[in-house]
């Protein structure tokens, strides 16, 4: 297996991606590692799995993605999505410029046949331990009822593929869990969800409850994911901030969270993005793995660990072929007509 990587992706780079490609070269030595850039010195030397690829230019964060993913065709993005589509590597890590990727993953990777959108698809931590997929969380802010479908399907190949589990719940993102509530976009999915033989779906799912973990697949249209990952994002961060400033403001409280600690550490990393790696770009006819802008190296090798099990468990042939599946049923279906 061979696993690329962006070296100048996130705002720790290239310093996580090398300690982060360091762990998973150490942890999986049957898996060649690729780092892709422009200074070959940056890649650690003497190590057999691990090998630099030379691309001549890099897109920056504020860069603007379709404008970069076009012109930058020698950048590290676009020459990770193209060795994806070229077979030279099975999978593409990077924790750069979101739009750029996705734009890159469309122009040079290109979708499964069938798939009208690809969906950024997070693994939310829950208090469930289990963690929930959401789907989409910002690659397509406008999407239609047909687009949220396919991510509910696209989602549980992925939930039974890589999680094991054999029948995930699928839930619709609403103001509201009463059927009929919501725009005519999660009325019209609301139907369509209800009317798919091949998953389960379970209803409405309001924001507030989406952390209990109430389904494993959460459908919703790019703009809406996206509010609530970075309200998600924030309030964990307030809450650690919070937490901080109660366990330290005097000597009691100190010893409470002496006595605690044990307990906080492990609820902190249970709800830390930092150990689900990153969010696969559901539907490209590739493994493309967008990891979170301020991964560190933990996040960096626990992308790699999910992009091993997509891969080993062909989780986009898997897609593939449900989708082709759809498509046959659908001709059948008019040709009855």
């Amino acid at each position: 297996m061979r696993i690329a990587f962006d070296a100048y992706g996130g705002d720790h780079a290239p310093d996580s991606v090398i300690k982060g490609l360091l762990q998973s070269a150490k942890e999986w030595p049957d898996t060649t590692f690729v780092l892709i850039g422009q200074d070959e010195n940056l890649c650690p030397k003497k190590i057999d799995n691990i090998e630099f690829y030379y691309a001549s230019e890099k897109i920056e964060a504020d860069d603007e993605p379709i404008k970069a993913a076009r012109q930058k065709k020698d950048s590290s993005i676009v020459v990770g999505c193209q060795l994806v589509k070229q077979k030279k590597v099975d999978a593409f890590i990077s924790a750069g410029n979101t739009g750029a990727l996705m734009t890159a993953g469309l122009l040079y990777t290109g979708r499964i046949k069938g798939v009208a959108r690809p969906a950024l698809a997070p693994i939310f931590p829950t208090l469930s331990k289990k963690g929930i997929l959401v789907l989409d969380v910002g690659a397509n802010p406008d999407a239609k009822p047909e687009h949220l479908r396919q991510y509910a399907s696209m989602g549980s190949i992925y939930f039974r593929k890589v999680l094991n589990i054999s029948e995930p719940r699928v839930g619709l993102l609403n103001i509201g869990t009463e059927v009929g509530k919501g725009s005519q976009l999660t009325k019209e999915t609301y139907e369509r969800l209800e009317e798919d033989q091949s998953i389960r779906f379970i209803g409405n799912i309001e924001a507030r409850d989406v952390l209990y973990g109430p389904c494993e697949v959460l459908v919703t249209d790019g703009f809406s994911g996206n509010i609530l990952l970075k309200n998600a994002e924030g309030v964990a961060q307030a809450m650690l901030e919070q937490m901080r400033e109660i366990f330290t403001a005097n000597w009691r409280t100190k010893l409470s969270a002496l006595i605690l600690r044990p307990y906080l550490k492990q609820f902190m990393k249970e709800m830390d993005y930092h150990q689900y790696g990153g969010a696969p770009l559901l539907g490209l006819a590739g493994v493309i793995i967008k990891a979170h802008g301020s991964s560190d190296a933990t996040a960096i090798f626990h992308a790699v660990r999910q992009a091993r099990l997509l891969v080993k468990r062909r989780v986009i042939a898997q897609i593939e072929e449900e989708i082709s599946r759809e498509e046959e049923l659908t001709k059948e279906k008019r040709l009855k007509v």
